[in-house]
Parts: structure tokens; sequence; C-alpha cells
């Protein structure tokens, strides 16, 4: 186990270090400053794309089933471990650092995902696209896409599904004696039922079931607040006061990864 516990922290030692953390604030900072602050420009516009409906171009769903389901892979356990393990290695002030790195990293997504679109392709079962497309297709570096395309395969696996699963299991284990065997065999059920279908399929679950899911987020945080006001601006004095410690910046760029 200490040799387990070594390696875990010699490789987040390369992953969150100094250079990783420059590459990805800073590769954000230019892109914005690249685009003019496309992120803030055009949110009026992005929000009027989510209803509009465009039949006169290629693609296999619309705006808000896109957006629903991206949202079904970003709203979730990671933003509370995220907020939760960036507070915890970097204290209050690593939140201030999360919402750079979120306001940065929106030019970033944009980003991706115009090179996602400009090299998508239609495949036997649809429009096919991603980072693995454009490094191979755009960037010439067919290897390079393979590999990502490995872990990513890899990371769905091991940081997201396992871990969404894991934490399902043990809820219904703690609150209502459910084996975590028999949650698993219905996750697995249920989810071979949405995306088996391909990604109209996955687009049509997510634009019925994902709304939901958001309120439900939403509200849930507006009521902790509510419930806590008196103590929000003591947060953002602690917030601001201890954001400019190295700690803070480091938590802060880990809970957003």
């Amino acid at each position: 186990m200490p040799a387990i516990e070594t390696l875990i922290a010699t490789l987040s030692g390369w992953v969150w270090g100094p250079p990783m953390l420059a590459l990805l604030v800073g590769t954000g900072l230019y892109l914005t400053v690249l685009l003019r602050g496309l992120q803030f420009r055009a949110l009026p516009l992005a929000f009027k794309l989510i209803f509009h409906k465009d039949h006169g171009h290629a693609g296999d769903i619309s705006h808000f089933a896109a957006l629903m389901t991206a949202l079904a892979a970003t709203v979730g356990i990671g933003n509370i471990v995220g907020v939760a393990t960036a507070i915890t290695l970097g204290g209050p002030g690593a939140v201030f650092w999360m919402w750079m790195t979120g306001l940065v990293g929106m030019a970033t997504k944009y980003s991706e995902a115009v090179l996602a679109v400009k090299y998508r392709e239609k495949g036997e079962h649809g429009m096919r696209g991603g980072p693995m497309y454009y490094l191979a297709k755009g960037a010439h570096l067919p290897k390079l896409g393979w590999l990502f395309a490995l872990f990513t395969a890899l990371a769905t696996f091991g940081i997201g599904n396992m871990a969404q699963a894991n934490s399902t299991a043990k809820i219904f284990e703690a609150a209502f004696a459910v084996e975590p065997w028999i949650t698993g065999l219905v996750l697995m059920t249920l989810t071979a039922l949405v995306i088996l279908g391909g990604i109209r399929s996955i687009g049509k679950f997510t634009s019925v079931l994902v709304p939901f899911m958001i309120l439900g987020y939403v509200g849930s945080a507006l009521t902790v607040l509510a419930l806590n006001a008196a103590e929000i601006p003591a947060a953002f004095g602690l917030i601001f006061g201890h954001a400019f410690s190295p700690a803070s910046a480091s938590g802060g760029f880990a809970g957003a990864g």
C-alpha cells in the first residue's frame, strides 16, 4: 500500500504540477484574448440557440438535446466532489481559482467544440468526432489521437462510471439495505437501454431527464444558501482573503480538473 500511495502522489505531482497548471489556465487566457472574450460576448446568442430548431445542417440531435447530453456528463458528482477536493487541498481560497478556471475554460471548451465539429465525419451509425478526430485529421497526429481515445475509454470507466456507480450502490446499501450487486445490475440495464440506441436515444433520454436533474441540483444549492444566508458574506471574505496563496491555486485547479 505505501508503494501504491507513493506512485499516486508522484503521478498527481506530474498531473497537477506547475507546468500543467500554467498550461491549463494559460491556454484559457490565451484563447480568451484571441477570441476577444467570445464566451461572454456570445452568451446571449448561446442561450438563444438552445431552443432554436435548425434542420438545415448536418447533425443527429437538436441544440437542446446536445446541451442536455453535455450537462448530463458535467453536472453531478464531479461538481460536488470537485469543490470538496479543492477546499480540502487549498482551503477556501481555492474556490476563487475554480471560478477563474471556469471563466477562461469556457474559451477552451468553445475551441474544442469548434474543432470537433470541423473534423467530424459521417459514420455508419451517425456523426462521429471529438479530440481523437481533430488530433488525427487536423494536427495529423493519428497515434496521439489513438492514445487519447484509449485514455478516455479507460478514464470513463475508472474515474467516471465506476465512481458514480459505487457512490450510488453505497447510498442504497446504507439507506435501504440493497445489495451493491443489485444496484449495479439495475444501473447496467438502464444504461444499456439508453446508450445502445446511439446518440439519438441518448439525446432523447437526456432531454427529458436532465432538466429535472438541473432543477433539483440548482434548487438544492439555493436552499442551502438560503438556510445559511447569514454566513454568505463571511464565506466570500474567506474565499477572497485566502485566494492568493499557492496552496489555494493548486487546490482550485485540482478541483476544477
